[in-house]
């Protein structure tokens, strides 16, 4: 922002000539101090647009990596997946073994039984 001329105390403060004959302000310093200002108001306007050009890409930029740790988050680390954590005890454990053997081979072990009290 090295382009800008006045403060608004500057602007405030400003005293115009006056014109050495008649009444009034001179007219070109009037003009002078007026087209200066008009190039602060178009730094400025510059200035906040590339700002707020600015803010949109941080925020984009800001919203990606929300993403990036929300998808980071719900997948399972490879820590996780080399040792899974349980709180089943061995016991636990065996006992759901012995009975899903039991669903999967009760029929079997059943007829089997049969069998072989023919056999005997």
């Amino acid at each position: 922002m090295d382009s800008i001329n006045y403060t608004p105390q500057d602007i405030l403060h400003k005293q115009f000539k006056e014109k050495s004959i008649g009444k009034g302000y001179d007219m070109a310093d009037v003009d002078e101090f007026l087209d200066n200002v008009i190039k602060d108001y178009d730094a400025y306007n510059k200035e906040v647009d590339r700002l707020s050009d600015e803010n949109e890409r941080l925020k984009a930029k800001v919203d990606e990596l929300n993403r990036q740790v929300e998808v980071g988050s719900t997948m399972p680390s490879p820590a996780k997946n080399q040792q899974p954590v349980s709180n089943a005890t061995n016991m636990d454990i065996l006992k759901r073994l012995s009975n899903l053997e039991r669903r999967v081979f009760g029929s079997q072990i059943n007829e089997g039984e049969n069998n072989d009290s023919h056999l005997l």
